[in-house]
């Protein structure tokens, strides 16, 4: 397992995988697997908010729509340097979409995390929302109608050898995605993450110990918030499309979802319900074409049913898959 805790090597190996996506799978395969990447992303930064502090949000469509637009009109609007370097364009785009809706998120953070349970679901909520009305009233980003024709991470010429775009796509949203688990898990294990762990648990102890619980909670809300903004940011890219319909409340929930599925406070089960959450709606996709009737909700939504009476803490709880290696395989060997 220690390609785990090896962000150079975890790259590597992802990106073998990119290879045979490339090669053996057709346009469609490929754009579902770089949906679950935004999506994972998009879990992965909830989950430092609502599963490690123990906090509601439901605006994270609302953050990710700040980094999805600022990255896709600055991309629009601004050169894209050539070739090669056009990965420290995107890189750069990303970034400060990301910066930004951590902006957004600090200022939003900072009066509500002073609130607690559903009285900061329903501030959060509200903030969504308000992202969203506001970008369908402002012309210079498209309004109602969105931003199209955004530019796709390009193909790139090494001599004779071609990374076509879902390679390049594929690459960027790996590296990513591993920036992210690594950060948030470097975080949890430093007096940061005992801090969030100690909000999580009992916020009256954590201030007795002396622990500013507001200034803790906002720390985690801003760098998810940052996460969120990336994750957007690639989304654009990838679907080369956005209006506000793009990042609607049910966004929302669809993070909240892969969350709990996962496990409030495993990265690796909200990794593992980003990939369940957005294959299996569309692995079900060809029924209606069988029988004739659209069963393909029935089903998914009974699935989560299923999986929620039969392991209610999540797919892998507070665990991580490296506990459950040890656990299990090496104790069986």
């Amino acid at each position: 397992m220690k390609f785990l805790r090896n962000p150079v090597i975890s790259f590597f190996s992802l990106l073998v995988l990119g290879f045979v996506l490339d090669f053996g799978f057709n346009a469609y395969i490929q754009l579902t697997m770089l949906f679950v990447l935004v999506n994972a992303m998009m879990a992965m930064s909830l989950n430092l908010v609502n599963g490690y502090t123990g906090q509601f949000s439901l605006g994270h469509a609302g953050f990710m729509a700040i980094g999805a637009y600022f990255s896709a009109f600055a991309s629009l609007n601004f050169p894209v340097l050539p070739g090669v370097f056009a990965i420290l364009s995107f890189t750069i785009y990303a970034t400060l979409g990301g910066l930004l809706a951590a902006l957004f998120g600090y200022l939003v953070g900072l009066p509500s995390l002073r609130l607690k349970g559903d009285y900061l679901a329903i501030v959060t909520l509200g903030f969504g929302e308000i992202i969203r009305v506001a970008l369908q009233n402002l012309d210079f980003l498209g309004g109602a109608r969105g931003l199209s024709g955004i530019p796709s991470l390009p193909e790139i010429r090494i001599g004779s050898l071609v990374l076509d775009r879902f390679l390049i796509s594929y690459a960027f949203a790996i590296a990513w995605c591993l920036v992210c688990f690594f950060v948030i898990w470097r975080m949890m294990k430093s007096s940061h993450g005992r801090s969030f762990l100690s909000v999580r648990e009992d916020e009256i102890a954590a201030e007795a110990m002396g622990i500013d619980t507001t200034k803790t909670k906002v720390r985690a809300f801003v760098l998810s918030s940052f996460f969120a903004g990336v994750a957007g940011a690639m989304f654009a890219h990838f679907t080369n499309y956005i209006s506000p319909l793009s990042f609607t409340f049910l966004m929302s929930v669809n993070a909240i979802i892969m969350v709990v599925l996962g496990g409030m406070g495993s990265m690796s089960g909200s990794i593992c319900a980003a990939l369940f959450i957005t294959i299996l709606p569309e692995a079900l996709r060809s029924l209606k074409d069988v029988t004739g009737v659209d069963l393909r909700m029935v089903i998914y939504s009974l699935s989560l049913i299923l999986v929620m009476l039969l392991r209610p803490q999540g797919m892998f709880g507070e665990e991580e898959i490296t506990d459950l290696w040890r656990r299990y395989v090496k104790r069986s060997s």
